[in-house]
This record gives structure tokens, C-alpha cells and sequence, in this order.
């Protein structure tokens, strides 16, 4: 330690600096330490604690909504997840009722958000009625022409609802015009029941 003191004062003597420039030096020199002693204390003596943000994830599901009304247990309107079809919305209203017409539906067909499928209730006989459900059918006071008549138009024959007459113009569109009126058979969707229905009321 002494040494070291030695050292000190046989340098500071050497130094060629005026007495008032060695007593700022001296000065400035004691600032400098004792600040870095003040921020090495203060650094040691308080902890840093990091806190990290909450995340919370929240995991969305899209969803359609879709109206099932008709012949159904429990229509009304119901969220269904994207890509759900036909036969689910029907499911999700307690399925259908008993003897309902489910043959021009398509059941596998994805639901787009916002439609409404409907389901043709059974008459009292216990086969379904084609009935719309905006309005009843109007009655058909001559045979229709197979081969001319529009989509409209064969949807006024009972056993005949929209898809059925789209099925029915499109395979006259595809195939040519009908030879007899029971071809018709060969559309799909038309049995030997729902072909008794309207066959009287056809003409090629």
C-alpha cells in the first residue's frame, strides 16, 4: 500500500501542471469514481423484473346459417360449421317427419350461408304434397306438352318441385325431346310412384 503511495506521489509530482490545474484534476477525478461507485451500487442493489404479456388465443370457427323449414321436427334457423351439408341442417332440426319428401333434395350438397332448405310435407294419404312454400300450385286444366313446356310450368303438376323440373328440362336439353312421355323414367329422381302422379297430365 505504501509503495503504491510512493508511486502516486513521485508521478504527481512529475506532472507539469500549475497547482489550480492539479486541484481540478484531482477534482473531476473523485466526481468520475464516486459516480461510478454510486451506479455500481444502485445496479446491484435492485432487481430487474421482467414480466411477460399474456396471450390468449382465441380459436374461431367459421360458420354457416341456414333456415330448414318444411316437413322437420324443429325447423327454424341454425349455425352450422362451413362445409356442413344438407343432410346435416336437416339433422340439426331433429330430422324429418315421418313420410316427408326428401327425393329432390340432395343431401350430400354443401349449405351456403344464408339459404334455406325446405322440406315438402306428406299429405294425408302419407305421400309427400309438392306444395311451395311461398305459394300453392296453380291447377292444371289440360295436359302439359313434355317436349315445350318451361321448368315453371312442370312444376305445376303435383310430384314435380323445382329441381325435378330443372332435372327434367336439362335432360331434354342434353338427350333431345322425349319419344313417350314414360321416358321420363329415365330422369333421375322419378320413380314408378312419383311417375303415376303426372303422367296423365303429360303429353309428348
Amino acid at each position: 500500500m505504501n509503495s503504491i503511495l510512493e508511486n502516486f506521489r513521485s508521478w504527481w509530482s512529475h506532472i507539469s501542471f500549475t497547482s489550480p490545474q492539479k486541484r481540478s484534476l484531482l477534482a473531476l477525478s473523485a466526481i468520475v469514481v464516486a459516480t461510478s461507485a454510486f451506479f455500481v451500487v444502485r445496479g446491484t442493489s435492485q432487481e430487474i423484473e421482467v414480466v411477460a404479456p399474456e396471450l390468449t388465443m382465441v380459436e374461431s370457427v367459421a360458420q354457416v346459417t341456414v333456415d330448414v323449414a318444411g316437413a322437420v321436427v324443429n325447423p327454424g334457423v341454425y349455425s352450422l360449421p362451413i362445409n356442413s351439408r344438407v343432410i346435416d341442417a336437416i339433422k340439426a332440426a331433429g330430422d324429418t317427419v315421418k313420410g316427408a319428401d326428401v327425393s329432390d333434395i340432395n343431401l350430400a350438397r354443401i349449405i351456403k350461408d344464408g339459404e334455406q332448405v325446405y322440406i315438402y310435407p306428406p299429405q294425408k294419404g302419407g305421400s309427400a304434397a309438392r306444395v311451395s312454400p311461398q305459394r300453392a300450385k296453380a291447377k292444371v286444366t289440360g295436359p302439359i306438352s313434355l317436349n315445350r313446356a318451361s321448368a315453371k310450368e312442370l312444376e305445376t303438376l303435383d310430384g314435380i318441385g323445382p329441381v325435378l323440373a330443372a332435372r327434367i328440362v336439362a335432360y331434354r336439353k342434353i338427350n333431345g325431346p322425349f319419344l313417350t312421355v314414360e321416358d321420363l323414367l329415365k330422369v333421375s329422381g322419378i320413380g314408378t310412384a312419383k311417375y303415376g302422379q303426372f303422367k296423365e297430365k303429360l303429353r309428348v
